[in-house]
């Protein structure tokens, strides 16, 4: 399974309610059976997707999986050489069902998911039908998910986040609506006029709907839940969204590609959130969670170390490019580097280890320090790098775009007063005119140094 089997039960009860609104075209639950259906006998064993949001894209989506069928979903904006060598390397490796849209054998693949790499195709791992039936049962439970829902998901269904909600909803059957592209105003119509109840978001697009649906008076009351990925969210993204949604549960979570559901927290309308804060809630329902050294033995509460899960979401394993840096398993217990402690019960995520600074001897991971730059008020957003350093080896250097108006340095010290330990507050600031991103969109430390070292006009020091 992914959600076959359960699309053919909604089309045969409930076959004229709606199941996914694209824009303005729509499909009922019999009419995406019978799309789905219909490309059946042109679907190969091994599909690649790269298309823009649309109904069509969504039946072709169903028709890949079916059998034991595999599917890869590819950003349509990359380079069409990637993208055919991506089709030349996994064609052939699936298996269908002829012409009958069913779920396959749970064991089988039926993802093929794209994840960042040290070459220029992406590293690419595979998923069970049974991983996501275990993640739709806990997603469904954490987050509360019901038939009466009719979830947003606005942006790209390239991405995995929409991906899944999109494939969460149909397991559910529940109806699952987006935007042929992101669009605030097109955001806003659908939350106004088509009942939203749920809204799957990273924090700024959640920024952006919030602060323009109040300074456009759009009506969100109607919206039960917000669910958010991505990123932690910052103050000013919280403050907005609670007054622009009052009614709405905050969902905040952490997950990896490779590992799916690790942990999350769920805010309900009104309480407070741990802005600045490093923790991102308990361990997601069905998951085992521990912080282990690097030979595999727990550390002690409150220590640092690998992330590490035992579940039944955790993916297969790579098809190529794995440089041995990603998906490891330690003892049965599987992580992808990431950093952080147990503390009570809740996690807290610092970081990549391969991004750590060591600066005096002291370990400082970048993202803590962003998160607590972020809730400075004035900051939109904090980029944390180690420069060389020939007395502490590495000094701790930050660079901010401003929300509004200038920064002074003295400013973002006062701020982070409280929020940071000293020692590991940035020994020099930057402001940015604009992010160092890189071409697959992805903010890079490297580049802002490389800006610093070069004295890109982009990036200039704070005093």
């Amino acid at each position: 399974m992914p959600f076959l089997n359960n699309l053919q039960l909604w089309a045969d009860d409930r076959p004229h309610h709606t199941a996914v609104v694209v824009g303005r075209s729509r499909l009922s639950w019999s009419e995406l059976r019978d799309a789905a259906t219909g490309l059946l006998a042109t679907t190969s064993d091994t599909t690649v997707l790269a298309e823009r949001n649309s109904t069509e894209f969504v039946a072709r989506y169903a028709a890949a999986l079916a059998g034991e069928r595999r599917c890869a979903v590819l950003d349509p904006s990359c380079p069409p050489a990637m993208i055919d060598e991506v089709a030349s390397r996994i064609t052939g490796s699936g298996r269908d069902a002829g012409g009958v849209l069913c779920d396959g054998d749970p064991s089988s693949t039926f993802l093929v998911g794209l994840t960042s790499g040290t070459t220029s195709v992406p590293k690419a791992f595979t998923r069970s039908r049974h991983s996501w039936r275990v993640s739709f049962d806990a997603s469904i439970e954490f987050f509360g998910l019901t038939q009466d829902d009719r979830t947003l998901a606005a942006g790209p269904l390239s991405s995995s986040l929409n991906l899944y909600a999109l494939s969460e909803c149909l397991y559910a059957g529940s109806a699952f609506y987006t935007l042929e592209s992101f669009d605030v105003g097109d955001a806003h119509a659908a939350i106004s006029h088509d009942g939203i109840t749920r809204l799957i978001v990273t924090p700024t697009m959640l920024r952006l709907l919030s602060e323009r649906g109040l300074a456009g008076d759009v009506d969100a009351s109607g919206v039960r839940s917000i669910i958010c990925a991505g990123s932690k969210l910052d103050a000013r993204t919280l403050e907005a969204a609670r007054r622009w949604a009052p009614n709405a549960a905050l969902y905040e979570y952490y997950g990896a590609s490779e590992l799916s559901f690790v942990s999350g927290t769920r805010l309900a309308a009104g309480q407070p959130l741990d802005v600045g804060g490093t923790g991102i809630g308990r361990p997601f329902p069905g998951v085992e969670l521990s912080i282990l050294d690097d030979d595999g033995v727990p550390v002690p509460d409150g220590a640092h170390g690998n992330i590490s899960v035992r579940s039944g979401m955790v993916s297969n394993g790579y098809l190529w490019g794995d440089d041995g840096q990603a998906l490891r398993c330690l003892d049965g217990w599987y992580t992808v580097g990431d950093q952080g402690y147990l503390e009570g019960g809740v996690l807290h995520i610092l970081g990549r280890r391969s991004d750590m600074i060591i600066t005096a001897g002291k370990n400082v991971y970048p993202h803590e320090v962003e998160l607590a730059l972020a809730s400075v008020p004035g900051i939109e957003v904090a980029v944390v790098a180690g420069a060389p350093d020939d007395v502490r080896g590495q000094k701790v250097i930050a660079a901010v775009v401003p929300a509004y108006g200038a920064v002074t340095a003295t400013q973002l010290r006062t701020g982070l007063d409280g929020l940071l330990a000293r020692d590991k507050w940035p020994l020099q600031y930057y402001v940015l005119s604009e992010l160092p991103i890189t071409d697959r969109g992805k903010i890079s430390r490297s580049l802002l140094l490389d800006w610093i070292k070069n004295h890109d006009a982009r990036i200039q020091p704070l005093h």
